[in-house]
Formats: C-alpha cells, structure tokens, sequence
C-alpha cells in the first residue's frame, strides 16, 4: 500500500487585537487517485479537543489550555472520506484553547501527523488500535497580535 498523498494547509488573518477572536482554517486535500478515510481525532476537523497545534509567541511555547478528551475506540463516525482531489476543512478558535491575551507575533503549527489514515472502508475503525499514523505537513501561520 502506497502512503496516502495529503495536502494540509493553515490559514489565518494576519493581524488580530488582544482579546479579539483568532480563527485558523485547516484545509486538508486528497491528492492521491483513491478515496481516504482520515480519523478526525487530534485534528482541527473535530474542533481543539486536545493539542491539535503547537502555539509559540515570539518563539516562547504558549501552554495549551483547552480541553483534554479520554475516548473509548474510535467508530466508523470517527472517520472523515475524502474523496481523491477533494478537500475537507474546518476552522477553530484558537484563543480558547491558547492564551493570546500578551501582544506579539504568534505563530500556530499543526503537530504534522494524522492519528490514523485508511485506504479501505472496510478498515475503518481499526480492530484494536493498530492505527496507521500519516505524516502530513503544514506551513505554519503567524498572527500578529496588537495591544488595544
């Protein structure tokens, strides 16, 4: 089986105020000729259920803050298709999950891998946890955030 190509990339306007929202959008494409079934854990696709971003103000780590989720086996409602060429994406709302409030130049990193990725329904969700983690890289973004 051949590794899934997959396209990932981040967007997010540039400038933002303390205490203002900060919105990422998470785009991930299916380059590859056949359909893919991504599990959405730990990824933007679910929402920030967990540290789906590496946040850095000024080059300093900014402590993830949001919600850590304990989960049985993922179900088949777990999964996301994406069909060959297609795109999915979602955008989340970082400042919830990741303090904002000091003014500085942020920069947001996706953590580079898919939790589990199948090229077969019929494996979808996986007997066991025997997950097949994908790399997948985005380009960062940089928000810079202005005192009021």
């Amino acid at each position: 089986m051949t590794t899934p190509k997959l396209e990932c990339v981040l967007s997010v306007h540039s400038k933002a105020r303390v205490g203002e929202s900060v919105e990422v959008l998470f785009k991930l494409t299916n380059r590859s000729d056949a359909p893919v079934w991504v599990l959405k854990w730990q990824t933007p696709l679910e929402g920030i259920m967990g540290t789906v971003f590496q946040v850095t103000r000024d080059g300093e780590e900014v402590p993830y803050q949001g919600p850590m989720v304990k989960r049985a086996a993922p179900s088949a409602d777990s999964y996301m298709a994406i069909a060959p060429g297609a795109t999915v994406e979602n955008t989340v709302e970082v400042t919830q999950a990741w303090d904002f409030k000091k003014p500085g130049t942020y920069r947001i990193t996706f953590r580079d891998a898919l939790m589990d990725v199948a090229t077969r329904k019929e494996d979808v969700p996986r007997p066991g946890g025997d997950y097949k983690s994908t790399p997948v890289t985005c380009a960062p973004v940089d928000v810079t955030v202005a005192a009021r």
